[in-house]
């Protein structure tokens, strides 16, 4: 590769999003001291862009504006330039995504904001095209209008941008208004149930036309919904809906069919083109909710799912350490030779390519069929390519085909004259010859970044899978990457997590020179993972952890005065805003995951505290909670395992006896959305036993493990017998 021609502060970081900007020509700063100082001495308007490695938009702008020479020197000369990872600093993408989706009704990334020297907005968006369109403003115009207003009417943009701050500080708040009661949970579920029903896609599942997002956290709420109305009408629909979307899903283009996991979301109606880049959250959470799908119905399928899913992961995103990358990308260059990355290009295919590699003929179909015929018949493949050009406005997918599975294993034999085992094995040879194929083409870039929060997510995905299907090595693997978090992410000394870190050269581990602080989320959704990594291995030094973590959770972002959790800590001045996420989105709002936690927490522990913070997040988001609970389905979920009272499933036996392990594999096998399991194995020194004194007074009947279910400690009559048990799991 030739010598760069241009090298910023940039090339300093870790960031991969960050490093992907260090040879622009724009004097890039990382988000600091050294850009605010500048700003101020040299009375200069900051220019913040945030983004991401794996995000398309991102790209664009950077290929046509970021790397123009001309833009570059306009940027220079008027601005001083701070590039941010919105993954690496979660914070500081809230603080001005709240203020772009406030001031012009939308918001999304690449976010452009402008900020006075003492970092308060007052323009901002997304996306600019460079030049001037027909229907938008180009970036140079806008560089050169801001910096033309700052120029003249200085006083008046100071203003407003004061102005602006304060109407935000005010919207945004969250706090308990008078009552302090958490909502009537009947209510709240009820009211998020049809509103989730009335946006549901009949034909197609989701919850919107398009585009079409997976959101686990829409199908967990209606799980639960199920578990607690299964006798009633709606409780039948519930489920229906879920199983339907993630059958629905599992056929689509958002599932690679050739190299496993999922895609970020769909850009149709009907799952099948999607825009491609793969996200670890995606991943974590589709595990964990394919699991669930599994425990429930029984159904192969959604096992088979979960096991394609982990299968990706363990394969494409794994560090050898044991942590989890971040992402890959939706770019990528077609062939080797390629001079441009067009998007989905690692993953199409055209139908002469198919028949190329699939030409065998197939004995016993129907004379002539050939492996290609059975391929593309099964898989909705299209001489002229199967992709609207309606959804293809750059014409990059022309003539190529996104595969979709357009019919059933049933349909597919059918017309070819062949028995469906037999359709399964050639749809699996198909499947090997073309991920070979593809081995072949340039991969997508990928985003080595490992954090906190989204490792947490994962940890929770192989875990819950390794219950559910009794697969003992996504258990160790959930197992070594709670090891790595512990080695990598978390400070002993302060007994706090860190945000993320690297890979470096040699594939060593790296930090940043100053590590990023761990976010509200990290805690959040690492808590979980080690309650969940706890639940599948009974290791009880994960349950150690994850209450020391809760216990500095509150610490460093309860909120005494209006309740819940703030997404960041006290104490940065660059922060202008302390916020409390009040939607799950592609992940769940913090608050509405910790509600669970706390619970967990206090069957754990006996400290009834923790019940107690719990029903204070929900009193805070209450109003919320009633009108509009779809924003919220994972809090409207909390809300009712919060009334229903967790309960503490207690197996009294040997984790090594073949009768205890019998019982586990009912508990672990059965979805019930109100439970936490522990084993009692008599040792009475151990970290359960020190917590919860009432553990002593449990012992095995007739020397057979045995079962207890108790609820704020008052446990039920024992019991020995695994179908007993089973009946005594249901809500």
């Amino acid at each position: 590769p030739s010598v760069p021609r241009h090298t910023n502060r940039l090339i300093n970081e870790k960031s991969p999003y960050l490093l992907q900007h260090a040879h622009n020509p724009v004097d890039w700063y990382p988000w600091g001291q050294e850009a605010f100082d500048k700003a101020k001495t040299e009375n200069k308007l900051i220019f913040l862009s945030v983004g991401y490695s794996t995000c398309h938009w991102c790209h664009v702008m950077e290929e046509e504006s970021f790397k123009n020479k001309e833009i570059g020197e306009i940027m220079n000369e008027h601005f001083v330039c701070i590039k941010v990872d919105r993954e690496e600093r979660p914070d500081v993408d809230k603080v001005y995504m709240t203020f772009v989706q406030a001031t012009s009704g939308g918001g999304g990334w690449p976010m452009s904001v402008w900020l006075t020297p003492d970092l308060k907005p007052f323009a901002g968006g997304t996306y600019f095209p460079p030049e001037d369109g027909v229907h938008r403003v180009g970036f140079r115009t806008v560089l050169l209008r801001i910096a033309e207003q700052w120029k003249e009417n200085k006083d008046a943009l100071l203003e407003s941008s004061q102005r602006i701050l304060e109407a935000l500080r005010h919207t945004s708040e969250i706090r308990v208004q008078g009552q302090e009661s958490p909502p009537p949970p009947k209510e709240v579920m009820d009211t998020c149930f049809q509103q989730l029903s009335r946006s549901y896609d009949e034909d197609y599942g989701g919850f919107s036309k398009s585009p079409k997002f997976p959101t686990p956290v829409n199908l967990n709420f209606l799980f639960t919904y199920w578990a607690l109305r299964r006798t009633t009408p709606e409780g039948a629909r519930a489920l229906q809906m879920a199983l339907h979307t993630l059958k629905m899903m599992a056929h689509g283009g958002i599932h690679d069919h050739i190299g496993q996991g999922f895609h970020r979301y769909s850009t149709d109606q009907h799952w099948h083109v999607p825009h491609f880049e793969k996200m670890l959250y995606d991943q974590g959470q589709l595990a964990a909710t394919y699991s669930r799908a599994f425990q429930i119905s029984g159904d192969e399928f959604f096992a088979d799912v979960v096991r394609d899913i982990l299968l990706y992961v363990s394969r494409d995103l794994s560090d050898q350490a044991g942590g989890f990358y971040s992402a890959e990308d939706a770019d990528s260059y077609p062939t080797t030779t390629s001079r441009e990355k067009r998007e989905g290009a690692f993953c199409v295919w055209t139908a002469e390519e198919l028949r190329a590699l699939l030409p065998d003929p197939v004995e016993g179909a129907t004379e002539g069929t050939t492996l290609g015929d059975v391929f593309m018949h099964h898989y909705g493949v299209e001489e002229a390519g199967n992709v609207d050009p309606m959804k293809d406005p750059h014409q990059e997918l022309k003539g190529k085909n996104v595969l979709i599975a357009r019919c059933s294993p049933e349909l597919t034999a059918a017309r070819f004259g062949l028995e469906p085992g037999r359709l399964s094995a050639l749809l699996q040879e198909c499947q090997q010859r073309l991920s070979s194929a593809r081995a072949q083409r340039p991969r997508p870039h990928l985003d080595t970044k490992m954090l906190a929060a989204w490792n947490g997510l994962m940890i929770s995905g192989f875990a819950q899978a390794g219950a559910a299907l009794a697969e003992q090595g996504y258990v160790s693997r959930a197992a070594q990457a709670a090891a790595f978090l512990r080695a990598h992410l978390f400070d002993p000394e302060s007994g706090r997590l860190l945000r993320s870190c690297y890979r470096g050269k040699d594939n060593s581990v790296e930090q940043s020179a100053v590590p990023i602080q761990g976010f509200l989320e990290d805690y959040v959704f690492v808590i979980q993972a080690l309650f969940d990594l706890y639940e599948a291995s009974l290791e009880q030094g994960w349950l150690e952890w994850a209450l020391h973590l809760q216990h500095m959770q509150d610490k460093l972002f309860w909120d005494p005065k209006g309740f819940a959790y703030f997404s960041t800590e006290a104490g940065d001045p660059s922060l202008l805003l302390r916020l409390k996420d009040d939607q799950d989105g592609a992940e769940p709002t913090p608050n509405s995951v910790t509600v669970t936690n706390l619970l967990r927490a206090a069957c754990y522990s006996g400290h009834m505290d923790w019940v107690e913070k719990a029903g204070k997040i929900l009193a805070a988001f209450s109003e919320r909670l009633q009108k509009i609970p779809i924003t919220l389905p994972e809090m409207a979920r909390a809300t009712a395992v919060f009334h229903q009272t967790l309960k503490q499933v207690v197996i009294c036996g040997d984790p090594q006896g073949e009768d205890t392990k019998e019982m586990l594999h009912c508990v672990r096998s059965v979805f019930s959305p109100n439970k936490v399991l522990m084993v009692a194995d008599g040792d009475s020194a151990g970290f359960l036993y020190r917590q919860l004194p009432f553990l002593s007074s449990l012992e095995r009947k007739d020397g057979k493990a045995t079962a207890y279910v108790c609820s704020n400690f008052t446990c039920s009559l024992p019991v020995t017998s695994v179908q007993e048990l089973r009946g005594m799991l249901s809500p």
